[in-house]
C-alpha cells in the first residue's frame, strides 16, 4: 500500500477548507484547487503555508489522491477540468446529490450515486465514496464526546480503500469499509438523513453517525 502523502482537494467551500486544514495538520501536502484562483489563494492562506493554491488544470501525475468537495452537479465537470490526472489516480467523492423540499431530498443520477456515475464516466480513475456523511465540522475534527466519528468507504478498488482507510485513521476517524461501489448510493442516502437531522430535524451539525458493538 502506497501512503497518501500528496493530495488535491477540488473545492474551496466549508468542506474543502475544513478537510484541507485537517490534512495539513497531520503533515499531508495539500493542493487546494478552485476555479477562482484569487479566492483559492485566500482560502489556502487562511489554513497555513503547507496548503498550496492551484487551478484544477494544474493537477499533475504527482498527486496521490483527488478529493471532490464540490456540489454534486459539478463533480463531473471538476474531473474533466483536471485534465492532467494520470490513469489510476484515486478519486474520493465527497459529494451528495440533493434538492430541497422542506428538507433534503436525495436526487441521484441514473447510475445510483455520483460515485458510480464518475466511475462510469472516468474508467481510468479509481473512485471511492467517502467523507460525505457528516458536515465540515467533522472534516476538520472528527472527535465526538466519546470516541470519533465514523468514516465510511464504498468502492471496488481494494488498494484504494486501504490507502484511504489509513489516511482516515491518521486524521482521527474510525474507518469502516461498507463494501463495493454500489453501496455508495446508501452512503449518499445516509448523508441525506444526516442533513435532515442537522437542519429541519433540529439535532444541529454537532452530531455524527457511529456504529457501535454490544460486545466488550
Amino acid at each position: 500500500m502506497t501512503p497518501l502523502k500528496n493530495v488535491m482537494i477540488i473545492g474551496t467551500g466549508n468542506v474543502g477548507s475544513a478537510l484541507a486544514s485537517n490534512l495539513a495538520r497531520h503533515g499531508i501536502a495539500v493542493q487546494l484547487a478552485g476555479q477562482d484562483l484569487a479566492k483559492t489563494r485566500e482560502a489556502a492562506a487562511a489554513i497555513g503555508p503547507s496548503v498550496r493554491a492551484v487551478e484544477p488544470a494544474a493537477l499533475t501525475t504527482g498527486v496521490d489522491a483527488v478529493f471532490l468537495a464540490v456540489p454534486a452537479e459539478a463533480a463531473s465537470a471538476a474531473l474533466r477540468g483536471a485534465s492532467q490526472l494520470a490513469a489510476g489516480t484515486l478519486v474520493v467523492d465527497c459529494t451528495n446529490p440533493l434538492r430541497w423540499d422542506q428538507g433534503p431530498v436525495h436526487t441521484p443520477p441514473a447510475e445510483g450515486s455520483i460515485a458510480a456515475q464518475l466511475a462510469k464516466q472516468f474508467p481510468s480513475l479509481r473512485v471511492v465514496k467517502a467523507f460525505n456523511t457528516f458536515g465540515a465540522e467533522f472534516h476538520a475534527d472528527p472527535k465526538l464526546a466519546t470516541g470519533a466519528a465514523d468514516l465510511y468507504l464504498a468502492g471496488d478498488d481494494a488498494a484504494g480503500k486501504q490507502a484511504l482507510a489509513a489516511l482516515g485513521a491518521t486524521l482521527g476517524f474510525d474507518v469502516i469499509d461498507v463494501g463495493p461501489l454500489r453501496n455508495a448510493a446508501h452512503l449518499e442516502s445516509l448523508a441525506i438523513l444526516w442533513i435532515h437531522l442537522a437542519t429541519v430535524g433540529g439535532k444541529t451539525r454537532n452530531v455524527a453517525f457511529k456504529l457501535l458493538s454490544r460486545a466488550a
